[in-house]
């Protein structure tokens, strides 16, 4: 398994929403830290509470998180599996259906995170199957889980169900006269909204919310920003941005999703298709109700990508799937009749040609898999062994990007990070945006007065400077912490003046004499030393 292929490699979105789970274990971790506990905030009470129970049995968060991937995609391929023979009873297409959910889950970076993320799938075909196999009761309890572990999809499976309650006759909507579909809408829209309404709970000390209007004046949500929403680029607004209706076509297999109705009704297996597949027409148009309400009270339910992206790829995976089954069996019948020659037989071995091609060759390439999950590497062993030794309630400030691996690999807080500077909460981001710009201001001021003032001012305990940053290329050839930094304006062009004009900068004659260890690029600093002007010898009991 690649998860455990080196001792620092982490996906991306567990650095957030995983780091803060140490506390489960050793409750002195992370003393009076904002960022663990704005994140503790935040995360659905479910997924918190399933790490405290796998915690006290022993698991280790972080180890949890590279385990559970595995467990969960064998979950979810069994519920795909169930649901398709649901809606298409053939064995060869729930299969074949399967292995494209499977090639899409392991390339896109839900279920490999071991967030809540991860649960969205597995949690969502119960979901479906339930409901294809009527059973109130466990229909129910999948919405409900759903609301606790990931809440967008929540309000999705509620409003399939209330779409339900209409059906489609000759054109015209009309309500349904049977009973359960009412069973099933009302009481799902209970397990599923009310969980909602209080998407995030806990967050009193953090409040007020982000308004939309704020988010278009904050360069945080700009083009380049830390949360991109508002972005003129088509491809990003409506395909693969925060704002887009679209999927990630992942794997591009799913593409051929157009061969179900190519097919629908042209091969005597079609008659297989269940009627239960207007299911997938109501779980659309679910999403897209929720889609466009999610950008009318942005950000009250997040994101509108999270109401379209997971169920519109899972509706193309199905009926991929069951389209290219169809076409396989189209093909069938033209061979038998001896004509190879029709374009529709030139078609399908084409279309047919393709996704084996791609089956057999995708897996001989891990970095088409790699890619899309996001795992990271950690690229300072020392630092992070270094930090760990030391007492829990230090605190380290740094503008490096290494910052960002600190609190999951040496459990020790940060001031601040890209990586933990989510703007949703201004209670929390003002307070995270103020630390940025002293951060900042500190360590490229002329005068050491401001630099010390700095570290009383938060108590610092150690700085981790990259030796390179004061270059003036060293942020502006660094498009990602460019487009971090000139989010706290003025100060990174007042820093970048000072680089260009080869200001002299009172940390820099500091760093050779406080520097308690080096790796790479990177000096670790002793805060009393750059107190003292380094001129004097730290007296704290360092472990080196």
């Amino acid at each position: 398994m690649n998860a455990f292929s080196h001792p620092y490699l982490i996906q991306d979105d567990a650095r957030q929403h995983i780091f803060w789970m140490h506390r489960f274990i050793d409750p002195t971790l992370f003393p009076n830290d904002i960022i663990a506990d704005y994140f503790q905030a935040i995360n659905p009470k479910g997924y918190g509470a399933f790490y405290y129970l796998m915690a006290q049995l022993g698991l280790e968060p972080l180890l949890l998180a590279k385990l559970l991937p595995i467990i969960l995609g064998l979950i979810t391929s069994a519920y795909c599996f169930g649901v398709v023979m649901q809606l298409f009873p053939v064995p060869f297409g729930a299969f074949l259906t399967t292995l494209i959910l499977n090639q899409g889950l392991w390339m896109r970076d839900e279920i490999i995170t071991g967030t809540s993320r991860a649960f969205l799938y597995p949690l969502f075909l119960a979901f479906i199957y339930y409901l294809l196999k009527q059973s109130l009761i466990a229909c129910l309890t999948s919405v409900a889980l759903q609301a606790v572990f990931y809440p967008p999809l929540a309000l999705v499976e509620a409003g399939t169900l209330l779409m339900r309650l209409v059906k489609w006759k000759d054109g015209r909507p009309q309500l349904s006269r049977h009973r359960s579909p009412y069973v099933f809408g009302l009481l799902g829209a209970g397990a599923g909204d009310r969980p909602h309404l209080n998407f995030f709970p806990n967050l009193s000390t953090f409040n007020p919310m982000v308004t939309a209007a704020q988010m278009q004046a904050m360069p945080e949500f700009g083009a380049g920003g830390r949360l991109g929403y508002f972005n003129q680029d088509f491809w990003q607004t409506w395909i693969s941005g925060d704002s887009a209706i679209l999927p990630r076509f992942v794997p591009p297999i799913i593409l051929l999703s157009v061969l179900f109705r190519v097919f629908r009704s042209s091969t005597p297996l079609s008659h297989q298709v269940s009627q239960n597949i207007t299911l997938l027409r109501d779980l659309l148009y679910a999403s897209l109700c929720l889609f466009l309400l999610a950008h009318i009270l942005l950000p009250r339910l997040y994101f509108p990508s999270r109401f379209t992206g997971h169920s519109f790829w899972f509706a193309m995976v199905i009926t991929a799937g069951i389209g290219i089954t169809l076409g396989l069996e189209r093909l069938r019948i033209k061979l038998l009749q001896h004509d190879p020659n029709d374009g529709t037989i030139k078609l399908a071995i084409a279309l047919i040609s393709l996704f084996a091609l791609a089956n057999l060759l995708i897996p001989f390439f891990p970095s088409v898999f790699l890619k899309g999950q996001s795992q990271i590497i950690g690229g300072a062993p020392k630092i992070y062994q270094f930090f760990a030794q030391q007492p829990k309630d230090i605190l380290i400030a740094s503008l490096a990007e290494e910052i960002d691996n600190i609190p999951a690999f040496s459990k020790r807080s940060i001031l601040v990070s890209k990586e933990y500077a989510l703007p949703f909460h201004l209670g929390y981001y003002n307070q995270i945006r103020q630390r940025a710009i002293d951060l900042i201001n500190a360590q490229y001021s002329p005068t050491l007065s401001t630099l010390q003032n700095f570290i009383r001012k938060y108590n610092i305990d150690f700085l981790l400077v990259d030796r390179n940053a004061f270059q003036p290329e060293a942020i502006l050839n660094n498009p990602g912490l460019k487009n971090w930094l000139m989010q706290f304006q003025p100060a990174t062009n007042e820093a970048i003046a000072r680089l260009q004009k080869q200001e002299k900068l009172a940390i820099v004659p500091l760093i050779k004499p406080c520097t308690l260890l080096k790796a790479n690029n990177l000096s670790v600093l002793d805060a009393q030393c750059l107190l003292s002007g380094g001129t004097v010898i730290p007296q704290k009991s360092l472990k080196p």
